[in-house]
């Protein structure tokens, strides 16, 4: 194994991932070019949460259908939007986690430095999709990253959407790396994750990649979630993981409860992020807006959605709860 060290975070700790990382939607204005003063809205507004990191341009941010210029700009706009809204906060902003990954090794490599130079904290890589590759190929696309992409790597494990599963053992050896520090788990699979709960190195953060795992994941050890409800309700989701890690079983368990509806109807209906920004643009913070071929959610799904945020405590606009053109 190298003996490469790590890199410096932006300060003690940040590249230690706990509580809440908010997987940031992309707000397109109605021509469908970025909204970047509503993006900038919504950084400022995981800032006053007190989400502990906010990644834009990840899977939930629609990376699939944004330019590399455009990636790039969503970075530099989170991490000057985080640093403004945390001078506030005594200069305490959250981590800056960047989507970079892609199916190819040095695309991935190339977009984590662009994203080290913009000033990115972390980056979050993706396994490869489509191509498929075997657990030797993914550990060798990680480790080509980790030494040469200029920034600690989360391992972003989501078998549903790249067809290929990062075992518990591949992972694992992944995490002795220095640069490799995080995983975000999303296979589903409750023996996995034991598993690398159980053995991972100290110091390297286990991620729920689900919502409706946080609360499993943390009471079997772990350290948070990367959260698509925090982009509606992030006071709720930092109130959920604190109770859960600080062993308040009670008072986690009544808020997961409370926000199970709207973290399965955040999956319901269409596919990630439909829901989610359909549910934003109800509490008018950003207009529904995808880029195809992802479409608006669909008018069905909308009452139950709208019934789930108002239950878990949000405020939605009346006139926004209808299809939107």
């Amino acid at each position: 194994m190298t003996t490469i060290a790590p890199l410096p975070p932006i300060r003690p700790g940040a590249t230690h991932l706990t509580g809440v990382v908010t997987a940031l939607v992309t707000p397109f204005r109605p021509d469908g070019g970025l909204d970047e003063d509503a993006f900038g809205r919504l950084v400022g507004r995981q800032v006053a949460a007190g989400v502990s990191g906010i990644a834009p341009v990840g899977t939930t941010g629609e990376s699939p259908t944004l330019r590399p210029d455009e990636r790039d700009r969503l970075i530099e706009l989170c991490v000057a939007a985080a640093t403004a809204a945390g001078g506030a906060r005594h200069g305490m902003r959250p981590t800056v986690v960047a989507g970079t990954g892609t199916n190819d090794t040095r695309a991935t490599i190339e977009a984590t430095r662009r994203a080290a130079r913009l000033g990115a904290d972390v980056a979050l890589v993706v396994a490869p999709y489509y191509n498929r590759p075997n657990q030797a190929m993914l550990e060798r696309h990680y480790l080509a990253i980790a030494e040469a992409g200029d920034l600690p790597l989360i391992v972003y494990n989501v078998p549903t959407r790249t067809a290929s599963n990062v075992a518990a053992e591949t992972l694992l050896r992944l995490a002795e790396h220095p640069r490799i520090v995080a995983v975000k788990e999303a296979s589903g699979d409750l023996d996995q994750i034991a598993v690398i709960l159980r053995d991972r190195p100290a110091g390297f953060s286990v991620l729920a990649g689900d919502d409706i795992w946080t609360l499993p994941v943390i009471a079997l050890g772990g350290d948070g979630v990367v959260s698509v409800a925090s982009n509606e309700l992030p006071e709720a989701m930092v109130a959920l993981c604190a109770a859960a890690s600080g062993g308040a079983w009670d008072a986690a368990r009544e808020i997961h409860e409370r926000l199970l509806p709207l973290l399965r109807a955040n999956f319901a209906g269409a596919p990630n992020p439909a829901p989610v920004k359909a549910g934003l643009s109800m509490m008018g913070l950003i207009d529904d807006v995808l880029r195809q071929p992802l479409l608006p959610l669909d008018a069905s799904a909308r009452p139950g959605l709208a019934q789930a945020l108002i239950d878990a405590g949000a405020t939605l606009l009346p006139e926004r709860q209808a299809v939107e053109a």
